[in-house]
């Protein structure tokens, strides 16, 4: 017997005319969503993660360069790459109206995710 018959079967005997699966509304009927809000709140959220890892390849580049095991080509490679990331960041963030404290979750005991210095 499947799950269906068996509601069915309950319906039934406890007098209900007919058993009908109930009725599902789309999300944004149910709730009152912000697009605006919604897109802002995911880019808050991508970008964070960029802006995080954007910093974790910064130091590392900066360790690798202290530990000078990267040559002049390849260092002033890394920090062109940085610095046009950076300008990216920059201009997204503006485009969603973002400032860089907006990227910083709060972690509580843990204090923010990204250093504030």
């Amino acid at each position: 017997m499947t799950g269906r018959d068996e509601a069915t079967e309950l319906a039934a005997a406890l007098g209900a005319e007919s058993w009908r699966p109930p009725r599902v509304t789309p999300l944004d009927r149910r709730i009152a969503v912000d697009r605006d809000s919604v897109e802002r709140g995911l880019a808050s959220l991508v970008l964070t993660i960029v802006e995080l890892l954007r910093q974790l390849m910064e130091r590392q580049a900066l360790r690798r360069v202290d530990l000078g095991d990267l040559t002049e080509e390849q260092i002033e490679r890394i920090g062109v790459t940085l610095m046009a990331l950076e300008e990216q960041m920059v201009g997204l963030r503006e485009h969603f109206g973002l400032a860089p404290e907006d990227l910083n979750l709060d972690l509580g005991p843990l204090g923010p995710l990204l250093p504030t210095d």
